[in-house]
């Protein structure tokens, strides 16, 4: 994966440049932004010190849930199951991805919105950012097709999601997220930049970027508004279908105790769906106003992109008998081994 996102990166470098070279090459009198300044989450300098705790503390839980989350399910035995497979994956998705916005976001916090990011580091940063979040969409969809095939069909369950079909599912979802990656920051890097060149976000978000565009960024928002309504459709009508199974078979379920544990189970990944989803499609899933507000743009992402990430290791373990009991045996290893 870090291969792919390194030719990923080279490979946006190279377009961009190649679209430099070629606007000089036909003799634009408009000069072309090389450089965009991060304005931050907020413009109030007496603000700054305040947000810049906030992002801080968020970012060092989420390094410390969802490190700890990944860490305990690939040290205990009793975790090693389809089920936690994903949620590691998803643990480490989401601290990728909070860790490739945070640093700058805090930075252009205390830059006091001065934080200078290139053009092609602002593409590999959205192109990171755009294929982690496309990822963890399929990896939503993927977690919600095991719980069906765990509660609906538990006694062909170990065949069908064995270690090698697990893997399969997870490295299907990254392939997916790439092509949605590619897709989508294509349609943002094949404009033209000329000023100006200050992003009003805390990070290089789509459609903060389409907005600094002197370019018809007509079809760009087309791309971006099709593509991410087919990953939304897509994905959700898995994990719908999925979950209407579940609910019908637990609705017909004869034993209580199968039936409070299939609902307690799925009732935490209802609840990170419904967060993930919500703020995602609030965000992309509708037509830009290129003059409209960022402000409420601003709280959305930052409610996905460091909010989302720190509640679904809370989510997963508090809610989770497994989880806690694996805590417990850990902790307890931990304190034989240094007496």
């Amino acid at each position: 994966f870090a291969f792919w996102l390194v030719c990923m990166h080279l490979w946006a470098c190279v377009c961009i440049s190649y679209r430099h070279s070629h606007s000089s090459s036909e003799g634009e009198n408009r000069s072309t932004v090389t450089t965009f300044i991060l304005l931050g989450f907020t413009e109030k300098p007496e603000l700054n010190p305040l947000y810049s705790s906030i992002f801080l503390l968020l970012y060092v839980l989420i390094v410390l849930g969802n490190g700890w989350m990944v860490i305990l399910i690939r040290t205990e035995q009793r975790l090693h199951t389809p089920m936690y497979f994903f949620l590691s994956n998803l643990s480490l998705l989401d601290l990728c991805y909070s860790s490739v916005i945070a640093p700058k976001a805090l930075e252009a916090q205390l830059q006091q919105g001065k934080a200078y990011i290139s053009l092609p580091s602002c593409a590999a940063q959205m192109f990171c950012f755009t294929t982690l979040v496309t990822t963890e969409c399929f990896l939503l969809a993927a977690m919600a097709y095991d719980r069906f095939l765990a509660i609906c069909h538990p006694l062909t369950y170990t065949s069908l999601m064995t270690h090698k079909n697990c893997i399969c599912l997870v490295l299907g979802a990254y392939s997916c997220g790439l092509v949605g990656s590619i897709i989508q920051t294509s349609g943002a890097f094949r404009l033209s930049y000329c000023g100006p060149n200050h992003i009003n976000h805390f990070f290089c978000d789509i459609p903060a970027v389409l907005k600094l565009s002197c370019s018809d960024t007509q079809l760009s928002e087309v791309i971006l508004f099709v593509s991410t309504t087919v990953i939304a459709i897509a994905t959700i009508t898995t994990i719908s279908v999925s979950y209407l199974r579940v609910l019908w078979n637990v609705l017909w379920s004869h034993s209580t105790q199968g039936r409070q544990k299939a609902l307690s189970t799925c009732s935490s990944h209802l609840t990170a769906l419904s967060l993930f989803y919500g703020t995602a499609i609030f965000m992309y899933a509708q037509p830009r106003n290129k003059d409209g507000s960022q402000d409420q743009d601003k709280v959305v992402s930052l409610f996905y992109t460091l909010v989302i990430p720190l509640l679904n290791p809370v989510i997963y373990s508090l809610r989770n008998k497994d989880v806690k009991e694996a805590m417990k045996h850990l902790f307890s290893r931990k304190i034989l081994a240094m007496r």
